[in-house]
């Protein structure tokens, strides 16, 4: 009797892709561990996706359409870019290693388009030039990416850590740290010591960040507005 051959879809594939992503990461997800995953052979994935990278395309898009379902923010410039970034933030930890793939991958979807679009939208009421809204979205991507990648990571760095030593190197550290002098490492000792870089990846330290961008993006516009 002829093995059935196992039902596959474009959307079985992106699913498939995520699962495979959240369990191994990036850096060894390929074409033909997809495959096995699915119980094809790999050139059977070229039928739908003619491309790693094209695959990468579509699963960015899906991201982007994630965020775009997801954000209902109103108000003014910075409640809505506020929104936007606290959205953008929570379906990035969602889909594994989706930074990543939004950093990977060209706008040349139509989600991933959209998604743009949108953000540029939130600061059209602003008095900015065209090239400074641009460069406002840019930032607040840039900062909510490298936010949720640098935890991401820090996550990993540990798992990896806890799997090799079995425990973090916490007196290690200490005893590092109390090996060098009070010029080279004083304060970066004292903020140790005190547990702050535990803040780091918290919602508190993001809205900071936040805090930071749009404060900036309104002395700019302040600026601007004294000098007409």
């Amino acid at each position: 009797m002829k093995k059935k051959q196992p039902q596959i879809s474009e959307d079985k594939i992106l699913e498939t892709s995520w699962e495979l992503l959240g369990e191994e990461g990036i850096e060894k997800f390929s074409m033909r561990r997809l495959a096995d995953r699915l119980g094809i052979q790999a050139p059977s994935l070229y039928w739908y996706f003619k491309s790693k990278q094209n695959l990468y395309q579509r699963l960015a898009n899906q991201v982007s359409k994630m965020i775009l379902e997801e954000f209902h923010s109103e108000g003014d410039w910075k409640e809505q870019l506020t929104g936007l970034a606290v959205t953008m933030r929570s379906v990035l930890y969602r889909y594994p290693c989706s930074t990543q793939l939004m950093m990977m991958t060209l706008p040349h979807e139509p989600d991933i388009i959209r998604f743009t679009n949108r953000m540029l939208l939130c600061v059209e009421s602003t008095p900015l030039e065209q090239e400074q809204k641009m460069q406002v979205v840019t930032t607040l991507v840039n900062y909510v990416s490298y936010f949720v990648l640098d935890d991401y990571q820090h996550e990993r760095n540990v798992s990896a850590i806890l799997k090799d030593q079995g425990a973090l190197p916490g007196e290690e550290m200490v005893h590092l740290l109390n090996s060098m002098s009070e010029t080279e490492v004083g304060l970066f000792r004292r903020m140790f010591t005190n547990g702050l870089f535990e803040l780091m990846g918290t919602d508190g330290a993001f809205e900071f960040g936040l805090k930071l961008i749009l404060l900036g993006v309104q002395q700019v516009i302040k600026e601007q507005e004294s000098s007409m």
